[in-house]
């Protein structure tokens, strides 16, 4: 599998954070808590830290285990002059400001963000699988009722998403996590934006090339659906173990992706390739709805052995 290639790739070398900050978090007396946060003080103290779970592109990401409660979650810490440097405090306000009111079992929990001089850190759910991105690589790929489980998961956090005005508009493997319980989290939300269904659509071309919807490619407006475009690549994805539009040159997944020059392997099952088809439809308006997608003939098909 190629390396990805995102619009915006952002390195941020933030080492094992110093002990200096205060900030709000919420009440760690569950799990996933659901009331509205509460003030505390909070130092990197009152963390005990494990191991590094992963660097992402905005910073390296820590498991941890909050002392007092005992709750296990993870801290993504970025460095403030990274950020700066790179114009992305705007991505990370909204980030926090979106994630933080998400609660949902499919959408990663954001449990609250505190800073000091030089870091910002996000304290978030944990995920003990990691990123579904590194199970695909060492599969290879996924057979069609765990594929067909994960999207209808997926599908079901979009759903939520869209339900609250929330676009995520970077949905791929790596931005999905995987829980000890087998349930699949939407993670990262540097790139999503609040949009009102009635407003004007949106105009700024983000996430990554091979999950691009061909509305993007062409630099026209986007709006909800190019969400259904991503979970229709990443179906394929799922099933395949690449992208359908991933060419070693740039210019050329452009121009298959505008002309939507989708090619399915027949080892796939009539079910899968239909439901595929009917996401990756170049007029967003034809998308299959996320509404649809729990009756599409692909999940009845495998629904029934989900819990096998």
């Amino acid at each position: 599998m190629s390396p990805r290639r995102p619009l915006s790739k952002v390195s941020v070398n933030t080492e094992r954070p110093s002990e200096k900050r205060k900030s709000p978090f919420v009440d760690t007396n569950s799990r996933l808590p659901t009331t509205p946060p509460k003030c505390k003080t909070l130092s990197l103290a009152d963390f005990e830290f494990g191991k590094v779970l992963g660097k992402g592109k905005l910073g390296k990401v820590y498991c941890v285990k909050h002392r007092e409660s005992g709750l296990v979650c993870a801290i993504k810490a970025m460095s403030k002059k990274d950020l700066v440097n790179l114009k992305l405090e705007k991505n990370l306000r909204r980030e926090i400001e979106i994630q933080r009111d998400l609660v949902h079992p499919n959408i990663s929990r954001l449990y609250g963000y505190f800073y000091d001089e030089t870091n910002v850190y996000l304290i978030l759910e944990y995920a003990l699988y990691g990123e579904v991105y590194q199970i695909l690589k060492t599969r290879r790929r996924f057979d069609e009722t765990t594929a067909s489980r994960y999207i209808y998961q997926v599908s079901s956090g979009l759903q939520y998403l869209h339900s609250h005005n929330v676009i995520h508009r970077d949905i791929k493997p790596e931005n999905i996590l995987l829980s000890d319980m087998g349930e699949v989290k939407l993670s990262d939300f540097g790139w999503s934006v609040k949009s009102d269904p009635l407003s004007q659509k949106r105009l700024t071309v983000c996430g990554t090339l091979d999950y691009l919807s061909p509305e993007m490619v062409e630099s026209r407006s986007h709006d909800f659906a190019v969400d259904i475009w991503s979970l229709g690549i990443l179906t394929y994805e799922f099933l395949v173990g690449r992208p359908p539009f991933e060419d070693d040159d740039k210019g050329t997944t452009y121009k298959r992706i505008a002309r939507v020059d989708l090619k399915i392997p027949s080892f796939l099952s009539e079910e899968a390739a239909d439901f595929i088809t009917q996401l990756l439809q170049k007029n967003p308006r034809q998308r299959l709805s996320l509404a649809d997608v729990a009756s599409h003939p692909w999940m009845e098909k495998h629904k029934a052995h989900w819990s096998k």
